[in-house]
């Protein structure tokens, strides 16, 4: 575990990491197809280009003509068909329309039950978010016996500051079901 010098570089830290794993979930939470296109969906794919996996966004631009469709202009044509065949290869579910010089994906609207799958996947990339949140309060705790067994804290402190982590797990939880709650609501929109 990490060794600190003072319980507010303890929660300095502590606020970092939960923040993280927020933002991180929030990312995961960007990934899960709404029916809308938004590049976000395909941007990180890997697709083979000269022997090399990359991400798609580093080969191509993406294009958002209409709320339903993406395209993607590559950087070079010769890329077309890799790219082709990283979509179709993918859980995307969505079959590349290739004209020779970019790629069309039309997103067809999500079916109900779709929808609620999804709503299923969001929750839980949350509660893995939340597992992360729970795992960083964890080991500031640890971190704080630590110290106390060190001669650094006295009990009083610990207590206070154990107090003031969960206050911090509390607000960044919370932040989080916020935006599963904003997502959820994008999801069910129909």
């Amino acid at each position: 575990m990490a060794e600190f010098d003072s319980i507010d570089s303890l929660v300095a830290a502590v606020k970092e990491k939960m923040a993280k794993a927020v933002s991180h979930a929030e990312g995961d939470f960007a990934t899960v197809r709404t029916g809308r296109a938004t590049p976000v969906l395909v941007e990180k794919l890997a697709v083979e280009y000269y022997g090399t996996e990359v991400p798609l966004q580093q080969v191509a631009n993406f294009s958002v003509p209409d709320a339903r469709t993406l395209v993607i202009t590559p950087y070079d044509k010769t890329a077309l068909k890799d790219i082709e065949k990283a979509i179709q290869s993918s859980d995307l579910g969505i079959n590349p329309s290739n004209d020779g010089s970019i790629i069309r994906l039309s997103f067809p609207p999500l079916t109900e039950e779709r929808r609620k799958e999804l709503v299923k996947v969001v929750r839980h990339k949350a509660e893995d978010g939340k597992v992360a949140i729970r795992a960083v309060r964890r080991s500031a705790r640890h971190d704080l016996e630590t110290m106390e067994k060190a001669g650094v804290l006295t009990s009083d402190d610990v207590e206070g500051t154990e107090k003031e982590l969960d206050k911090l797990t509390q607000s960044y939880v919370q932040e989080l079901d916020r935006a599963l709650a904003h997502k959820e609501k994008e999801l069910l929109e129909v």
